[in-house]
C-alpha cells in the first residue's frame, strides 16, 4: 500500500474517534436550555469528523487518481526513498509546535508565537535575523490586536508572572 493511503487510513480513524467524541460525548454535557438550539457546540466537530472520514475514505480508495497509468509524477511521495526528503525539518517542526503549544499560556502569545516565527522560519533555511525578528513580531501584533481588540476575545498577551 503506498504512502498516500496509509496516512489516509491513520486520518480516517483519527477522524472516527473524533466523531464519536463529537457524536456521544460532547452533547451530554449540555445544560438543558442549549439543548434546544439549532446548533450546538458540536456540530461543527460533526461535520468535520465527517468531512474528514469522506475524505479519507476517498484517498483510501484511490478515488481521487486519474486512470492513466503514466509514471508517477516528481512531487509524488515516493516512501521508498523517505530518506531523500527533509524529514530532520519536518521533524523539527512538528516538535517546535508542540512546544509551541506547551509554552502558550506560561510565557503568553506574544513571546511564543514571534518566538515560534522566529525559530521556525530558521529551520526553513532563513538567515537573515532582522528578517524573522520583524516578521514574528508584527505577526503576532497583528494577529493578537485582531483577536484581542476587533474579535474581543483575551488572549494573554504577556507572560502570567506579569499580571497582565
Amino acid at each position: 500500500m503506498a504512502l498516500d493511503r496509509w496516512i489516509a487510513l491513520i486520518f480516517v480513524a483519527f477522524c472516527c474517534v473524533y466523531g464519536y467524541a463529537a457524536f456521544f460525548t460532547m452533547d451530554q454535557l449540555l445544560p438543558p436550555f442549549m439543548q434546544r438550539n439549532p446548533v450546538w457546540p458540536s456540530t461543527f466537530p460533526k461535520v468535520l469528523a465527517v468531512s474528514g472520514a469522506l475524505v479519507g475514505v476517498i484517498v483510501l480508495l484511490g478515488l481521487e487518481k486519474s486512470d492513466d497509468t503514466e509514471e508517477p509524477s516528481a512531487t509524488a511521495i515516493n516512501y521508498r526513498r523517505l530518506t531523500d526528503y527533509n524529514l530532520g525539518q519536518a521533524l523539527m517542526l512538528l516538535g517546535l509546535m508542540v512546544a509551541y503549544a506547551l509554552l502558550l499560556r506560561p510565557i503568553g502569545f506574544l513571546l511564543a508565537t514571534t518566538s515560534f516565527i522566529f525559530v521556525g522560519s530558521f529551520i526553513l533555511g532563513e538567515r537573515r535575523w532582522i528578517v524573522m525578528i520583524l516578521s514574528g513580531a508584527i505577526a503576532s501584533g497583528v494577529v493578537w490586536y485582531l483577536v484581542q481588540e476587533v474579535l474581543g476575545i483575551f488572549l494573554r498577551p504577556l507572560p502570567f508572572f506579569m499580571g497582565v
